[in-house]
Parts: structure tokens; sequence; C-alpha cells
């Protein structure tokens, strides 16, 4: 797999003044394009997507410091659709704008070529179960919010915050199968065009359900539903400080867990069970389920 990702970044760097076909990376990493960006999101510690636009302003500098060509055809060159795209994003980066820059040999940031290589870590061992589940749905209030990766979320506690009790009253009845009770499932929405947060990146855009899992056929009319098809999922389990210790677990799913095994990630939510432990207002028992694909062998 390492030789592979260098192999994708290899193929990235070739084409940073032209498109950049996620597939092929997908393709070269033998993976999904999902789990390519969730794998290299979770590694690189950024999305994709900006790891490729901070490398093209990298390249890019280097022609706006020489002097030629025009600083138009420098930004038509690296994907931008005008000279002030350009030199929004080209100022977002370096601080300065590509003008200035040139005229006064500012000093500039700079994005360096990301490689991967072996780091023996992993002696803790991660408990996790696999679950066939068949279709179900997930039904609960839904809101559209801003991913944040470290510390409480407070567009989510709103969110929670504003469902009626007598609404949470009638999600509840409807849970009938495991996980049980009160659930939390996100979806992460597809990029937002070139240059936009591609799903992974602080900041990007979740669908959010406080909701519970349910075979019920029928659904009051103003509760929302996420239909969720027949399919494997990874099952983690952790006890600690939240949401330190599940944000933890996260990071360590994607980073450890999926490419050491022989799954990866599929489409649909991730689903979190989150309950208090008895005796210690300090610590939860979380769960985590994850929806995942075997790889062929």
């Amino acid at each position: 797999m390492l030789e592979r990702l260098n192999q994708a970044m290899e193929h990235v760097e070739e084409h940073l003044d032209g498109r950049l076909d996620v597939a092929e990376l997908a393709r070269i990493t033998a993976t999904s394009e999902y789990h390519f960006r969730r794998l290299f999101s979770s590694l690189a510690g950024m999305p994709l997507s900006e790891y490729v636009r901070r490398r093209r302003l990298t390249v890019a500098a280097a022609e706006v410091l020489a002097g030629e060509p025009s600083l138009l055809d420098v930004a038509v060159r690296y994907g931008y659709t005008s000279g002030e795209a350009f030199a929004r994003a080209f100022r977002a980066l370096h601080g300065v704008g590509p003008g200035e820059a040139r005229r006064s040999g500012a000093v500039l940031n700079a994005q360096p070529r990301l490689s991967f290589r072996l780091v023996v870590e992993g002696s803790a061992t991660m408990r996790y179960r696999i679950v066939e589940k068949e279709a179900f749905r997930v039904v609960g209030k839904k809101a559209r919010v801003p991913l944040i990766h470290e510390g409480v979320n407070p567009h989510i506690a709103e969110h929670v915050r504003s469902v009626p009790p007598e609404t949470m009253r009638r999600i509840v009845a409807l849970s009938d199968q495991d996980p049980e009770g009160v659930v939390s499932a996100t979806v992460r929405l597809p990029e937002e065009g070139p240059g936009g947060l591609d799903g992974f990146a602080e900041g990007s855009l979740l669908d959010y359900y406080h909701a519970v899992v349910s075979g019920a056929a029928e659904v009051p009319a103003d509760l929302d539903v996420l239909e969720c098809p027949a399919g494997s999922w990874a099952v983690f389990e952790n006890t600690g400080p939240f949401p330190q210790a599940l944000q933890q677990m996260w990071a360590e799913v994607a980073a450890r867990w999926i490419p050491s095994n022989p799954y990866e990630y599929r489409p649909g939510p991730e689903i979190l069970r989150v309950r208090p432990v008895p005796d210690d207002p300090e610590q939860s028992f979380a769960q985590l389920w994850i929806p995942v694909v075997r790889t062929p062998a």
C-alpha cells in the first residue's frame, strides 16, 4: 500500500498543471474514490483537495517569482479561471498577492511534496467486530452542520437542544434494533467543486441526524429519514472522556485499522452511540459503526 500511495503522489505531481482525476488515484492504490479520499485525509492530516491546491500554488509561485509568463498565463495553467481567483488563492496561502510577490521578492510559503513511509506503531490492540445488517432506516431530526475535528461541535449541540422532548419521545419509540436507543448519524457531503472542501476538511458540511436505528415501515411525516442499504459494518468501542476519546478512536480507525485490514469504506452514515459511564461523569462509553466492504483478495 505504501508503494501505491507514493505512486499516487507522483501522479499528482505530474498533473498539477492539468486535470487531476481522482478515479485514477483510486485505481493506482486499488481502492475506491471514497476510500482514497478518506485514507489520504487521515494519513496526510488534510483533505486531498487542500493538498493539491497548496501544491499547485507552491509550484505556481516559482513561475510568479521568475517573472515569466504573465500572471494570467500562470493562473490559467494551474486551473484558475481568472486572474482575480488566482490572486485570492495565492494570497490565502502566501500572505501576499502574486503581483506584489513578483515585484518585491516577498517571502512565500511552500507545501512540500508528500511521501509515505513505514513507521512501526500499533502495539495497542484495537477491538472490533464485523456486523452484517439488513437494510434499515435512521429516523430522527436532521441538521446540516460544519465538521469540527476537535472539541464539542456547538452546531450539533444546538441542534440536539432544539429537538422538543415530545418529539424525542416519539423518535425513541421507533428504536427496534442494534445500536439501540438514541444515536448520532453523520453523512459527509460530496466535494463542492474545484478548490472546494471535499467532505473531510475542517468546516466542510455534514448532514447530522439526532436519531434512532429502525426498521419501521411507516414514519411520522415530520421526522427525517435516511435509508441505509444492507451491508457490512465495522463496530468499535472505547471508554474515555467525551469527546476526546471518541475523536481519537475515529482517527485511529481511519489511520490504523483501515490500512491494516481487508476492508475499505463504503458510502453511508457513520453511526455513534454514546452513553455515560455509571459513577464517573467524566467518562463515556462510545460505540462507533462504520460502513465497510471487504476488499478483493
